[in-house]
């Protein structure tokens, strides 16, 4: 039986783990945190259970497609539960708008602001549909190796004008400026633009309209516990606290792992779910391909990063409060350019609040409630900030507003908070420049100019993650995980016989 080692276990290594172990390769897990998880890590304080992220779960099928793997069932290991309005977005000019499920409702909220923007709408959800088809249902999980795949999918891409970006794509259909903005926000969802990601991205409107935003009761820290006892009951191992210091090569061929702790794991094939830099530049700097592969991935262009309050209150959560909140700044575009090149956090903010105990009171004490709230922000390439001293001025400014625009008496309720800067991104989840969420997710960033899901001089290493084929969010993550194993198994079986 040949043996495996994934290093990591953020959803894309765990669910590359399942795959791999369903197939009957003995996989090992490694992950550096007391915890696995990676950025959907669990942090319990003060009698509040904190997830780390991501906290919108859509496509529930690529999470029961890993159980129905072995013939087991996702019901019997974790509860998801619909989440409705998916989102309720305010303004600061006071215009509300419920993103619900529901044609007739989105209708009358969108004539409410534009009559014109119905018709508007149903074209774009049209397009966006066809770019879910395409981009996502077609493409996802298949592995985009060498350019010639690019020029066999080039002729839908340009027939969907993926050339062009989703804002402007969205305006195109839609004139009313409220609209643009609730139709275009998700690409930072995935650490892109809206004004320069490419207009493919667009597909995950469709994809939340056709399988729902999700929560797992118990938090996502409940998936994920989840996911490693179903890992585990597979015959894996999971191997907690125990960072890799270099992934062992011998010519073209990776032969295993060194642990910091001195132990070293043989391994026929190793993959890795860490940061793609430092993959290659720590894990496999002390080859010549991991300081090449390095060099030329710090030379792209990376996704901004979050700055994230997570906070606990003595009081329930707020009647006119959703699950999921974005609250929009004053600006839009000019935010938008400085949380992707500016030099510092800028003045004004827009904000995701995450309000868990809406849908699950057992995340707090009785009486209590959970939250998180999170800024877009710049990474540490752009903005080389001292956290230490600019985050709790960063903390103050979001309570104020949350305050102000969403929980009243926020302060005077307050018992519990933490937060994650982007120098904890960088310190903690070793992510390059801090970025949230890897290589930024335009068009020359995307697909085959992204990273492989196999590296192309070693050939029993393998990638997965955000870094890779799609791209970031549970969905991305989860599909490179299956183009991963895909590549794995042919590899293993060239008659395909092992592959799933």
């Amino acid at each position: 039986m040949p043996k495996a080692v994934v290093i990591g276990s953020g959803f894309g290594g765990l669910a590359l783990a399942v795959r791999l172990q369903s197939a009957g390769i003995d996989t090992t897990l490694i992950e550096a945190r007391p915890r696995p998880g990676g950025r959907a890590y669990v942090y319990i304080q003060d009698g509040f259970v904190f997830d780390a992220g991501p906290t919108v779960l859509t496509d529930p099928t690529c999470l029961e497609a890993l159980f129905a793997l072995s013939g087991r069932s996702i019901d019997d290991y974790v509860t998801l539960v619909p989440v409705s309005p998916f989102y309720q977005l305010r303004w600061e000019d006071g215009t509300r708008f419920d993103y619900v499920n529901d044609q007739e409702t989105l209708d009358r909220q969108i004539a409410a602001l534009n009559p014109a923007d119905v018709e508007g709408y149903r074209r774009f959800l049209a397009y966006s549909k066809a770019l879910l088809e395409e981009g996502y249902i077609k493409l996802g999980a298949e592995p985009f190796l060498d350019f010639g795949a690019m020029l066999r999918v080039a002729p839908q891409l340009v027939r969907l004008q993926a050339y062009r970006s989703l804002y402007a794509k969205v305006a195109s259909f839609i004139a009313d400026e409220h609209l643009r903005q609730a139709f275009s926000f998700h690409t930072l969802l995935v650490g892109g633009n809206p004004f320069s990601t490419s207009s493919i991205y667009g597909l995950i409107h469709a994809l939340e309209r056709k399988w729902g935003v999700w929560f797992a009761r118990g938090g996502t820290g409940a998936l994920v516990a989840a996911l490693v006892r179903l890992f585990e009951e597979l015959g894996g191992t999971v191997r907690l606290g125990a960072p890799v210091a270099r992934i062992l090569t011998d010519g073209a061929r990776a032969t295993g792992v060194a642990l910091e702790s001195g132990e070293t794991i043989p391994a026929d094939i190793v993959a890795s779910n860490a940061d793609i830099v430092h993959t290659y530049g720590t894990l496999l700097g002390g080859t010549e391909r991991g300081r090449k592969e390095a060099a030329r991935l710090t030379r792209k262009r990376y996704s901004n990063s979050l700055f994230v309050l997570y906070f606990g209150l003595d009081r329930e959560v707020p009647d006119d409060l959703p699950h999921h909140t974005v609250l929009f700044g004053p600006r839009y575009r000019g935010l938008i350019d400085e949380i992707f090149t500016g030099a510092a956090v800028p003045e004004d903010l827009s904000l995701y609040l995450h309000a868990p105990s809406k849908t699950d009171p057992s995340l707090a004490q009785p009486s209590q409630s959970a939250y998180y709230v999170l800024a877009p922000v710049p990474h540490l390439g752009a903005a080389p900030l001292d956290w230490a001293v600019e985050g709790p001025r960063v903390a103050e400014r979001i309570l104020s507003i949350v305050e102000a625009r969403a929980i009243p008496r926020l302060r005077e309720t307050l018992v519990s908070s933490r937060i994650f800067t982007p120098a904890d991104f960088h310190s903690e989840l070793n992510a390059h420049l801090g970025s949230a969420f890897s290589l930024e997710p335009i068009l020359t960033q995307s697909a085959a100019f992204r990273c492989h899901n196999r590296d192309d001089v070693i050939s029993n290493l393998y990638l997965v993650g955000a870094g890779t084929h799609p791209g970031a969010g549970v969905p991305g993550v989860v599909a490179s995980a299956k183009a991963t194993a895909g590549l794995i198994l042919d590899d293993l079986a060239p008659d395909g016989r092992l592959a799933s």
